[in-house]
């Protein structure tokens, strides 16, 4: 997979520890220090977010190559991928350990996880989510990917302040049953709430996360069932995306060709 850079910014797949720590660390400040999350002693002695499955994923990064020393490189955004293949031979997916992946992991195609997607805080609006999103589109044709999947998250664990998003989610979104997830039965939460009725849909689409409204726009799904994640401070549903569904204009935002904008993907796939 051949770098692409744009501007003092770089996405590619790290090649060395020194790049993999600089992606914990970042991904430690984000979600630890910045969203609230509770980290194990390990992750709070070393200020680096970390775990089993970091040695079998590969790590998608943006670099500033303007910040960047030989010594230590400047990550200012980071992606975690997890192709099938690897994770049926080590780890399994860790979305397995929140729903049950039946109907994907036994499926023929080749099958990406998504994960611990990150961005600093001062270069969210500097086209790194747009890089991210080039580089994953790369990684997709490489690898012949045909199903993205990943947990997409909700801040905060109040189920009442959720309720709106939840419910829509699950009214407009809801995976075909040949590939839906579903929550696993210790921590199943409902998601239909409140009933198509009762929903202000303007809101709830308001309400939804940048980065789960981009995987909807580019014809993400959603499966049944969310999760509370006490540890990431989270209310978590399982996304799936089906790349051969990915048309029209969204395409164009998966294309090395096109040119990063000012503003993060997930944005302007909003709009």
């Amino acid at each position: 997979m051949k770098p692409l850079q744009f501007n003092n910014l770089e996405v590619r797949l790290a090649t060395t520890e020194h790049e993999i720590d600089a992606a914990q660390a970042l991904r430690y400040r984000i979600f630890y220090e910045e969203m609230g999350a509770k980290p194990t002693t390990r992750c709070r002695a070393l200020k680096r977010d970390i775990d089993t499955y970091d040695d079998v994923c590969d790590h998608l990064l943006v670099i500033d190559l303007e910040k960047t020393t030989p010594e230590v490189p400047f990550v200012v955004g980071t992606y975690r991928l997890l192709r099938g293949n690897i994770a049926k031979a080590t780890t399994g997916f860790y979305t397995e350990n929140e729903f049950n992946l039946d109907q994907l992991v036994y499926a023929p195609e080749e099958i990406l996880e998504l994960g611990r997607s990150c961005i600093d805080g001062h270069y969210r609006r500097r086209g790194a989510m747009q890089l991210l999103w080039r580089g994953i589109s790369d990684y997709l044709n490489l690898y012949n990917i045909k199903i993205m999947l990943g947990c997409g998250s909700i801040h905060g664990t109040n189920i009442d302040e959720a309720q709106r998003v939840l419910s829509y989610l699950h009214h407009y979104h809801l995976a075909p049953k040949s590939i839906r997830p579903r929550a696993l039965g210790d921590h199943f939460i409902p998601m239909n709430i409140l009933k198509r009725g009762q929903l202000d849909n303007v809101k709830a689409e308001a309400e939804l996360p940048p980065l789960l409204k981009g995987y909807l726009r580019v014809g993400g799904y959603v499966g049944e069932g969310a999760v509370i994640d006490h540890q990431f401070n989270t209310i978590d549903v399982c996304i799936v995306v089906e790349t051969e569904n990915i048309t029209g204009k969204y395409k164009n935002h998966f294309s090395r060709d096109q040119k990063p904008a000012a503003k993060p993907v997930a944005t302007m796939l909003a709009e």
